[in-house]
């Protein structure tokens, strides 16, 4: 017995270690299969992330170094505060992350704190719900390219905005100490922020792409990486064998068994999920839109990872930002069942 214990304590404390050498393992044995998932991951980076999220990587560096945070603050006070007990600056956050998508509304919470613009608490409250997918990528990629619908595309991004407000309003109460708020507002604004000005515009600016190319490289190095994760689970036959597990709950959910995989690759990476589940034919397709909403509104691992890589480099803990993805998943998916079973121009199942 005590052999066993010994074992199990060792095992458990070399798991990574064992995991990655495994990896590397899968690398050589996998190695046809795994070249080209990794061609693909490049290619989806280069074609779609990087025109679509340096541009604001840069340009939501350059204006954290600007008083429109401020600005926001005066503005949208009074609706933030009541709403998600974060201040006006918080606004910020919550606006960008809906239009540019994931992971800017995380890494301008982190900026947020890092610059003593909020409370702790509030840019952990600010993780769990500003995180969110852009309407590009949920009109155009998903509604037009994968359904073949312009409304559906609407319908998800309305459900998936609908679901991270309610997200942000649960999480009102995360940490709600109003001493230490309080306490704080005194000293708001007091930090060591560079504003910038015509005189230091080439430096800041400079420094913002540098910062963004890095942030970049980061989300190219996470889809590079699951798109070689799911390759060697297909390969190897390992995706059919932990898909068991999700048929018990499809059946709970009155699902055909075909959702097992797509739901399971789903929930490591969001955009091979949905491609899948775009892709079973049913004449009940509102079940393939509303699962599509809750993987939307939970963000997938893969996201996970990269806003963990983002949050690593500041105090705020990752705790609120799972669990609210989680919720925002679940509340996305009962908005969408319940618009598409109230307004008959939303349901597009076949008879």
């Amino acid at each position: 017995m005590k052999k066993l214990y010994i074992f199990a304590f060792k095992l458990k404390r070399n798991i990574i270690s064992l995991v990655f050498l495994s990896f590397v393992v899968c690398l050589i044995f996998f190695s046809s299969s795994n070249i080209s998932a990794a061609k693909s991951g490049l290619k989806l980076w280069a074609n779609s992330v990087i025109p679509s999220l340096l541009p604001f990587f840069i340009a939501i560096e350059v204006l954290s170094q600007t008083n429109i945070t401020k600005l926001f603050g005066k503005l949208f006070n009074k609706i933030m505060k009541p709403l998600f007990n974060i201040s006006g600056e918080g606004s910020f956050a919550l606006l960008m992350g809906i239009l540019s998508g994931y992971p800017v509304g995380a890494k301008i919470a982190v900026n947020l704190r890092k610059n003593n613009v909020c409370t702790k608490e509030e840019c952990e409250r600010l993780l769990s719900f500003t995180n969110n997918s852009g309407p590009l990528f949920i009109i155009g990629t998903i509604g037009v390219s994968l359904f073949g619908s312009s409304l559906i595309g609407f319908l998800l991004l309305v459900t998936h905005i609908l679901g991270s407000l309610t997200t942000g309003m649960l999480f009102r109460f995360w940490k709600n100490d109003k001493k230490q708020i309080q306490a704080y507002n005194t000293s708001k604004y007091d930090n060591k922020l560079q504003i910038v000005t015509y005189s230091n515009l080439g430096e800041i600016l400079s420094e913002s792409i540098m910062k963004s190319i890095s942030t970049i490289l980061m989300i190219g190095g996470f889809i590079v990486l699951f798109s070689v994760i799911i390759s060697i689970l297909n390969t190897s036959g390992i995706i059919n064998i932990i898909s068991i597990i999700f048929i018990p709950i499809c059946r709970l959910l009155h699902l055909p068994n075909e959702f097992s995989n797509s739901l399971f690759i789903g929930i490591l990476e969001i955009t091979n999920g949905i491609s899948l589940i775009a892709g079973i034919k049913l004449k009940q397709i509102s079940i393939n839109i509303i699962i599509t909403a809750f993987l939307l509104g939970f963000g997938g691992i893969s996201i996970l990872f990269q806003v963990l890589s983002v949050v690593s480099k500041s105090d705020l803990s990752i705790k609120p930002y799972i669990i609210g993805k989680i919720l925002h998943g679940l509340f996305s998916a009962i908005y969408t069942f319940l618009i598409i079973n109230t307004f008959p121009m939303f349901n597009f199942n076949l008879i």
